[in-house]
This record gives structure tokens, sequence and C-alpha cells, in this order.
């Protein structure tokens, strides 16, 4: 498999009022990103609200996005704490097409390195046909991948543990691996990154920022020299402010109020706080439009 590489969002979940899964609106997002510059999305990710999306709404979507024009751009993620639903879910993406994964370790209860080998390789046996983007987030699942761990997983299995993003940020600037993709999860990592030998970013806020996002991967490429990956950090800094997905919602609802549907326990920003994001962003001159029509 050729190794995967570029800019990703990790793209928002569209609901209706009654916050059950608007799958088309959804779909067009994801769309949306894509065509602003975006080479993918991992969709059910952590700011799709994944944890909180009924699986039969998220296989809803898979069978319809298994017909859109951009299926093979696209992770899945499981978003699940259960192996058995885990498993479950992956093969009915696998029965579609889709073979891209990005999966976190289970939330809630302590466990180590070898209980996360463990998770993994009953999820590999069960789906071999699929490739895993291992998730690395402390803040989320309570556990943080070591360089050993990775290593590992790798090792035992090749050609299914194919990348890892990195949103603790432990495992982008020292894991080496040939033929494997490391995408740390924020802009403000991925000039950086890249210069490290990283493969992109995977990140919440490229569900605005992918047109800059872009340009900076572009030009490091081309060896243009970079113009827009100050402002681009500057951007990422305000949201990173509050809760991404709460500022993402609130801001992208400036253009379409559908944004404003969000899974309790999550919320919209206070009015404030949503002041003053929306403020500070316009103080950059930050104006792209970036959501839905409405």
């Amino acid at each position: 498999m050729t190794k995967i590489s570029g800019i990703f969002a990790a793209s928002m979940s569209v609901l209706n009022s009654d916050l059950s899964l608007n799958v088309e609106k959804t779909i067009d997002h994801t769309e949306m990103l894509i065509d602003q510059g975006c080479h993918g999305t991992a969709i059910f990710g952590s700011t799709g609200q994944s944890q909180l999306i009924p699986i039969s709404e998220k296989i809803d979507l898979l069978n319809k996005l298994s017909r859109s024009k951009y299926k093979n751009k696209h992770f899945i993620g499981t978003g699940l704490n259960s192996l058995g639903e885990t498993i479950n879910f992956m093969k009915v993406a696998s029965s579609l097409n889709f073979k891209k994964f990005l999966i976190m370790p289970p939330a809630y209860y302590k466990y180590g390195d070898k209980e996360v080998i463990e998770f993994y390789t009953r999820i590999v046996n069960s789906i071999p046909e699929c490739k895993i983007i291992l998730y690395n987030f402390e803040k989320l699942c309570g556990y943080k991948f070591s360089i050993e761990c990775v290593k590992e997983l790798v090792k035992k299995f090749p050609n299914q543990i194919v990348g890892v993003k990195d949103s603790s940020y432990n495992l982008f600037e020292n894991l080496k691996l040939d033929n494997f993709s490391i995408f740390p999860g924020s802009e403000l990592k991925l000039l950086k990154g890249l210069e490290l030998g990283c493969s992109g970013i995977i990140t919440a806020t490229c569900n605005v920022t992918a047109k800059m996002s872009r340009k900076v991967y572009d030009d490091f490429y081309s060896g243009t020299k970079q113009s827009i990956n100050q402002k681009l950090c500057e951007v990422r800094t305000v949201f990173d402010k509050y809760n991404l997905i709460s500022g993402l919602h609130s801001y992208c609802s400036q253009e379409n109020k559908i944004y404003k549907n969000i899974l309790p326990p999550l919320s919209l920003l206070n009015e404030d706080d949503e002041k003053n994001l929306i403020n500070a962003l316009k103080d950059l001159n930050f104006t792209n439009k970036t959501s839905l029509a409405a």
C-alpha cells in the first residue's frame, strides 16, 4: 500500500434539529472540505462526535458515503469502547469497501501497552484487510502510545498498522518507521512535522483551515517560501482557547444555523466566548467561507 500522506480534516457531523445525524449534509460537508483542499477526511473522529452518535446512524451514512464521489478519500473512525462493536462496525464498513480506519484505544479503564497490543491484535485478526491509523490522544482515552508499543504493533502487523494520528505529541518528533504515516493533530505542528518527515496532519480545525493548510503543505513540497503558515498557526491558537467542537460549531453556525445542533453533553460556546472567538478571527482577517450554504 502506498504511504498515506496529506491534509485531512477530522470532519464535523451535521445534525438535524432533533439531534439525529443529517447524513446528506454530513457527506456534503466532507465533500466541501475536499473541494477546499483537503486530501481527505476522517469521518466519525472525536470532532465528528463519534462517541455520541448511534451505530445505526453511522451505518446509514456509510451506505450513502459508499456511493459518493469521494468515497475513497476517507478514514472511518470507530469511536467505540466495545471491542465486539468495533469489529462488527468495521466489518460493515469493509463490506462497503472502506478499508482505512482511525481507531483510538477504549476510554474509561486503565491499561498499558500489553493490553493495547491485544486490543489491536484482535481487531486485525478479525478484519485482516483493514488499514489502521492509530489514534494517540491521552486526554480523551487516558492512554498514551509509547514509541515501543507502536513499533511492536507495526512489527506484528506491517500491512495493517499503517500510521498514527498523534494528538498527544509525544511521537511525531521521535518515532521513525519506514513506510509509516505520522500525522500530528494540529496545524501548529504541520510545518515542523513535514520538516521532520511526517506525512501531514489530521485535525479538527481543518474544518475551517483547509485552504491554508493545503497551501502550507504544497509550498513545503514545491520549495516555495512559506507565506501563510504564521496566520494558520494564529487561527489554530484562537480555537485552542476553547473546546474545539464547541468553537467549530459556533463559528460555522454564523453562516448556517444547522451547525448549532450539537449532541449533549457537548454544547455551543456561551455568548461571551462566541463573541470573543469571532472577534479574534476577524482581527486576523480570517473570513474564509467554511460551512455549507444555508
